[in-house]
This record gives structure tokens, sequence and C-alpha cells, in this order.
């Protein structure tokens, strides 16, 4: 009887089975991946196609971030311009998480957020942000407090957004069963609302990780500094492509510090959430 069963569920269930090359291990295809645009480079700039001022060569380029990586672990000049920008962000991300999540509860959970405060932010948003860059350092100065405010400027309005969705992401009937119970509105936040909307909250997070570090190095290359983004205008001045490219690879690896550390303190708080969905990373 038993075999019956199997069969007619083998019969009437539908797996949709994955194409040839999603089956590749995800590190098989990214090493795959890399392989294949580091030979069209390779290609490219032996062929001359591109000036070499425009595009230096694989091997120029890995000659520039051995020479960075040497610069770093000696303590040089270039540590401490990096240990200038990883603070820079560093900062801009706490400042931009408390300030969006905030407003985001504002937002979230009150009418005058919801009808008055969000199409400010949504205003504000939509504004080029580097036309913003004058006025933090003509308010802050030339130091690290012009480019952190910049880099928190441009990263809170994600967080705001997640936040806000993420406290409508609990169901009616989930709503209907606290005010049942006789919750408060500050037990239905804490208990329902923020546990359930926390996958949205560290989309935001994860968003906003990746603006930060746009937002930090771009008030650097506007507003001076010590820190790397003025080691690549410098550089770029110079015409010294090559280092210009080993010092922005360095600032990606920065880049993903921060985003696989929001993805991992997610792992740990939403650990019922499944990291899998399209365009997911980590």
């Amino acid at each position: 009887m038993s075999n019956v069963s199997d069969v007619s569920n083998a019969d009437t269930v539908w797996i949709e089975k994955d194409a040839l090359i999603d089956r590749i291990p995800r590190s098989v295809a990214m090493a795959l991946l890399f392989i294949v645009v580091v030979a069209i480079w390779d290609l490219v700039t032996r062929m001359g196609w591109v000036s070499p001022i425009i595009l230096p060569s694989p091997a120029e380029t890995l000659a520039d971030l051995i020479f960075v990586g040497q610069n770093l672990i000696s303590g040089q000049y270039m540590l401490e311009a990096l240990w200038t920008t990883t603070l820079t962000v560093f900062y801009a991300f706490l400042i931009a998480t408390a300030i969006g999540f905030s407003l985001g509860v504002l937002v979230g959970e009150t009418k005058f957020g919801e009808r008055a405060v969000m199409p400010y932010l949504v205003a504000i948003d939509t504004m080029p942000k580097v036309a913003f860059a004058p006025l933090f350092i003509a308010w802050l100065g030339f130091d690290i407090s012009s480019k952190v405010a910049l880099a928190a400027f441009i990263a809170t309005f994600p967080i705001v957004v997640a936040t806000a969705a993420g406290l409508y992401a609990a169901s009616e009937n989930e709503r209907m069963l606290f005010k049942s119970i006789g919750a408060s509105r500050m037990q239905t936040l804490l208990r329902l609302k923020l546990p359930t909307g926390l996958p949205y909250i560290f989309t935001g997070l994860k968003i906003a990780a990746v603006g930060v570090m746009a937002g930090a190095i771009m008030g650097e290359f506007l507003g001076g500094g010590k820190g790397f983004g003025a080691l690549i205008r410098q550089s770029a001045s110079q015409m010294n492509t090559p280092r210009v490219f080993a010092l922005i690879i360095y600032l990606s690896l920065l880049g993903l510090a921060l985003y696989f550390t929001v993805v991992w303190v997610q792992r740990r708080l939403v650990f019922w959430n499944k990291s899998d969905q399209p365009g997911a990373i980590g």
C-alpha cells in the first residue's frame, strides 16, 4: 500500500529542477567568474584596445595591490588613511542606524510620521547628495565630522523605509490577537511588530552598509582629509591608475567586511528567516 502512495506522490508532486549552471557550487562559480573577468581584462590591455592610462593591466594592478598591502602591514601612512576611513564609516553607520530606526518607528507607528514626516524625507532623499557636501564642510569643517555627517545622511533613508515597512509586516490577525489580550501599544511594538519586521530592518541596514561607504569616500574626495578617498584623489591626479584600482579594491574589502558583519548579526537575531531568497547575499 505504501508503494502505491509513493508512486502516486511521485506522479502528482512536481519539483522544479535546478538549471545546470545553478548546480555549480557557489565557491566554484565565483572562482570561474573571477577567472573569466580577469582573462578578458588581460586580453583587452594586451591587445591595446584601451589606453593603459585608463585601464591598467591585471599585472600592474596586482603589483600595486602588493605595494599597498605591504604599506598597510608595515604601519606606514596608508594604514593611518585606512583607519581614518574605517572610523568614518563606523561612526556614520551607527548614526545612520540610530536616526533611521527612530524615524522609521515614527513613520511606521504614527499617522503624523506617515503623513507629515515621510514626504519631507522622500523630498530630501531625491536631492543629489553630493550637493550637500559643501554644506556639511561649511558647518563642520574639513575634519572627519563632515565626512561622517555626509555618509550618515546618505545611509539613513534606506533604514527609515525598511523599518517602517517592517512594522507593517505583522498581519491583521496577529495585531488583533495582541489587542484582544489587552497588550499595550508599546508591548505590541516590542513583542510583535519589531520581531516580525527584523528581516526588513536588516535589509535596510545592508543597503545602508553599502551607501555609507560611498558617502565616506565622497566626503573625502570633496572635503579633503587623510582617508583613502584622499589617496585615491591624489593618485588619480598623478595618473597612477594602477594605484587607484588597488586602493578601490581595498575599500571594497572594507565595505564587504561591514556588509557581512550585518549579515552575521542578522543570522544570529533572525535565525528563523531564510536568506536564500533571490538577490540575497550571505
